[in-house]
């Protein structure tokens, strides 16, 4: 990705913090705004979100609370190239903070979230569709998520790489397939830091 697009993705995300800070909120108050209450690993918003023009879809999970640990919950990323009834493959999880400042990329086994599954240049193939236009639950939001996995496309590139050659090289002792095994969870991840990747572009 040449470096100007990289910097109109940062610019945009920064932009979409920026707007919700003005307002008190930030983008993990904002994806749960309409929440009565918050239970672990309970989807938001009901139903996901999907933008029917690019086929991009995701929701966001809460962890059960751990000492020591930064991370709130995620936003898994899905592309649906078909449409809704279509066939669903996941993209990327992007891991942020109670205060919704982005911590980490990573890539998770098939059996976490029940995805289709497709090689690692057939899913890289779609990342260019996770680009949503939808109001809910929030335009900043989608607008957001969708500027982090543009901003980090390459870095994503190299995660979905990452996880095939895991799968690959993971072996269970009655050779069940690797992608059913509920050991192995997260396949690669990468800690990243926006501000920081913006001021590295000079935003």
């Amino acid at each position: 990705m040449m470096d100007e697009a990289r910097s109109e993705a940062a610019r945009q995300a920064l932009f979409c913090e920026q707007v919700l800070a003005k307002s008190g909120s930030n983008v993990l108050l904002e994806t749960l705004r309409e929440a009565k209450s918050v239970a672990a690993w309970e989807h938001f918003p009901p139903g996901d979100v999907f933008d029917p023009a690019t086929g991009a879809q995701w929701y966001y999970h809460s962890h059960p609370p751990q000492q020591g640990q930064a991370e709130h919950g995620h936003f898994h990323c899905f592309v649906r190239p078909e449409g809704a009834k279509g066939p669903i493959h996941h993209i990327v999880a992007v891991g942020v903070d109670a205060y919704g400042r982005l911590l980490r990329l990573f890539t998770v086994n098939q059996w976490v979230v029940g995805d289709n599954w497709l090689e690692a240049e057939a899913t890289i193939a779609l990342l260019p569709r996770f680009d949503l236009h939808f109001a809910r639950p929030s335009y900043l939001v989608n607008r957001w998520l969708s500027a982090v996995v543009d901003l980090y496309s390459e870095e994503i590139k190299t995660l979905i790489r990452e996880r095939d050659r895991v799968l690959a090289a993971h072996h269970q002792v009655n050779d069940a397939p690797a992608r059913d095994d509920r050991a192995l969870e997260v396949t690669s991840e990468l800690g990243v830091d926006l501000r920081q990747m913006a001021a590295g572009l000079g935003v």
